[in-house]
């Protein structure tokens, strides 16, 4: 799917890039290839083969980085393909309060099949969140853009982030699909464990408070079902990726294997 994007061109937009493909121009490699291409000038074909050579350079390089600069957000989802088998799904859990009054009580880091689970007040630190963000290509979250990453850069200054970012709440609601996490994964049949089912952020809230009043068994429901909203990110993003590609991709199969 990243090497038949053309909308990071500066003047390509979805249908430009449409054309291009039912034009018979599937990839980059063909772009660069054509002597000319129809309704590009001569002097902007010259400008895009060079862009798109760059672009080369990075994929190559596997730099997920680069595109997440030059790609708008809501194209991040075309890097999944490509970066998707180093990708971090992150949710956090908080005090409820805003970043400023309140604190971040759990962060939940599922990548390449590993669960990671960051307690405030015993694993949760910024060099903790940092280290994951720095081994993965591609960060993956539900409403994330909105809430999870700026509430963590407000709690914790220094963290650098410069991943692209696939956020599925957007993503879902491109597709047609309304409501909330566990409402989504409802319409796309994606399991968890029947006593999580109910639970929601302000529940979350309240075991948080009962675990600090020395409740063990209210720690251990706030981070299975933490973790339960983290690992379930990952079949959402495969789900969300194909209809995606399916509705705004080329006209020829892009499915995530």
């Amino acid at each position: 799917m990243l090497n038949s994007t053309f909308v990071h061109l500066n003047g390509i937009g979805p249908a430009t890039e449409r054309r291009l493909w039912e034009g018979g121009i599937a990839d980059w490699d063909t772009f660069r290839r054509e002597p000319q291409v129809p309704g590009i000038s001569p002097s902007r074909k010259v400008a895009y083969d060079a862009d798109l050579a760059l672009a080369q350079t990075h994929l190559d390089r596997h730099n997920a980085r680069y595109f997440a600069d030059c790609l708008h957000a809501r194209d991040h989802w075309r890097l999944f393909p490509t970066f998707g088998a180093r990708a971090l799904y992150l949710d956090i859990e908080t005090t409820g309060l805003s970043a400023r009054e309140g604190h971040v009580t759990v962060v939940g880091l599922y990548r390449q099949g590993h669960m990671r689970t960051l307690i405030h007040g015993d694993s949760l630190t910024q060099a903790a969140i940092q280290e994951e963000l720095d081994q993965a290509d591609l960060l993956i979250t539900f409403f994330g853009t909105v809430f999870d990453m700026p509430y963590l850069q407000t709690c914790f200054t220094g963290l650098q982030v410069g991943l692209p970012h696939f956020d599925l709440c957007f993503a879902a609601r491109r597709v047609g699909l309304r409501g909330g996490l566990k409402s989504i994964e409802k319409d796309l049949n994606i399991a968890r464990e029947s006593d999580l089912l109910e639970l929601d952020g302000m529940e979350a809230v309240r075991l948080w408070h009962q675990s600090r009043a020395g409740n063990d068994a209210a720690l251990d429901q706030l981070v299975r079902y933490n973790a339960a909203d983290t690992r379930n990110l990952e079949p959402l993003a495969t789900s969300l990726y194909d209809q995606l590609a399916l509705r705004y991709g080329p006209p020829w199969p892009t499915h995530h294997g």
